[in-house]
């Protein structure tokens, strides 16, 4: 212990006298700690994104929503020859089918949604009144704070009950309990009945997920929506009116809508297995095609499919990204193996007193291997500290999230501690077999 310890003074005496040296030896071992770990976090980062969005999309969830299309006009040659029917689009019917059709449905639920108005206590706010079924809540994983979920007569009866989230209590709740208090929405009063726990929802992830942000919305029973608020399910005259209206002025003006025939603005299904989901969304889509007469006026897709797509493309580029990081701690370690050949051939004569002095060869050895060590590991603490700086100023700049692991830490740190030992070897062999006849003679 005592002439390794003796060794390693020696070597660190020889670092000592060549700091430029050996701080630029060290380089490669610091760039390549700090992109292992600063890779490793990007990497980490968009892999726990991509689960965040998971749980926000739902898990297992099938989405229907429509395609707002123009019915074909009955005189037209398409309708002639049969084609371009009437569709009925997206409504209760058709989750109805959907529910006896499947039996591996977890949850499923329409969603209505129309623009409205909050007014409690001389206060008024623009809001978003979401229709649904009970079992919406279980499929996105929404949990109740205070009250209750609808009851299956308040859903069926279309009783005048609601559900607020957490900014619609700050906003006209300030301070008081909301449960069993009355709000007006448009031109219905709804009795509070239940306040949904508050979830972080960015404004990016609602647009590009298309998920509703529970926390300033209002909820109601499907049916409540139908039945007191709008079903554009119904033919009524104004209805007709309106798309007499729109076919007369066409020509005039192009930017106004025919009013839509779809009763529901979104179904969402939830399957009890992943494997399932791919075959279940083949046959919803061919039994919806069928009742709607032909009429491809729905749009399918599974929200986890494509995350987890996009989750495989990433790891893939992960992998690329770790293995240049991996690459740039190998070159460090080449760089390390350099300097010290280039320093054994300078210090010939040291090694050869030492070996006349009575050193053993082991003792050369250690020596070398010693100072290759010391520094790969000065090197790999510097590079992790500038992996850890490096990942949150990207996390800054970028704009993106990343996540420090001490894995990603242990295993650049371990791999930086190899390298010096790996790359150490030679050139400690290398001094070791030197003759010390000819060292001491070297000039």
């Amino acid at each position: 212990m005592d002439r390794l310890l003796f060794n390693f003074q020696i070597a660190l005496e020889a670092i000592r006298s060549n700091k430029l040296r050996s701080f630029l030896t060290a380089l490669g071992i610091i760039f390549g700690v700090s992109a292992v770990i600063s890779m490793m976090a990007i990497g980490a980062g968009a892999q726990q994104e991509i689960l965040n969005q998971m749980k926000l999309v739902g898990v297992n969830n099938i989405i229907i929503t429509p395609i707002h299309k123009p019915q074909k006009d009955s005189d037209s040659d398409e309708a002639q020859k049969g084609k371009g029917k009437f569709s009925p689009g997206l409504n209760l019917h058709d989750i109805e089918n959907i529910t006896h059709t499947l039996n591996n449905i977890e949850n499923i639920s329409g969603e209505i949604v129309i623009d409205s108005d909050i007014i409690h206590s001389g206060k008024r706010k623009s809001t978003k009144l979401i229709g649904i079924h009970p079992s919406y809540f279980n499929i996105f994983g929404y949990e109740m704070q205070e009250g209750t979920n609808f009851a299956e007569a308040q859903a069926i009866n279309g009783a005048p009950v609601c559900i607020i989230g957490q900014q619609v209590v700050k906003q006209f709740f300030n301070n008081q309990n909301p449960i069993g208090k009355s709000i007006k929405c448009g031109k219905q009063w709804l009795t509070v009945i239940g306040v949904l726990k508050k979830r972080n929802v960015s404004k990016g992830n609602t647009r590009k997920l298309g998920i509703r942000n529970a926390n300033i919305d209002v909820y109601i029973p499907i049916q409540t929506m139908l039945l007191r608020y709008k079903n554009r399910g119904l033919i009524t005259k104004q209805t007709i009116l309106a798309a007499n209206e729109s076919n007369g002025n066409k020509k005039k003006n192009k930017k106004k809508k025919k009013p839509t025939i779809h009763q529901l603005d979104k179904i969402i299904v939830q399957i009890a297995e992943t494997e399932q989901l791919g075959h279940s969304s083949e046959i919803i889509h061919r039994m919806l095609k069928r009742r709607h007469n032909s009429n491809e006026d729905f749009r399918i897709t599974v929200p986890e499919l494509l995350l987890k797509q996009q989750q495989k493309t990433k790891e893939i580029f992960n992998m690329v990204l770790g293995a240049i990081a991996g690459i740039s701690l190998l070159v460090g370690g080449i760089g390390i193996m350099n300097i010290m050949l280039a320093s054994v051939m300078e210090r010939i004569k040291e090694i050869g007193l030492r070996i006349a002095l009575g050193a053993q060869k082991r003792d050369i050895i250690q020596q070398f291997l010693c100072e290759s060590m010391l520094i790969s590991l000065v090197g790999g603490l510097i590079g992790i500290i500038l992996g850890i700086i490096l990942s949150l100023v990207i996390a800054k700049i970028a704009e993106i999230e990343t996540v420090i692991s001490l894995v990603s830490i242990i295993t650049s740190f371990g791999v930086s501690s190899f390298i010096g030992i790996l790359f150490g070897i030679t050139p400690a062999r290398k001094a070791a077999n030197q003759n010390p006849i000819t060292s001491l003679r070297h000039e």
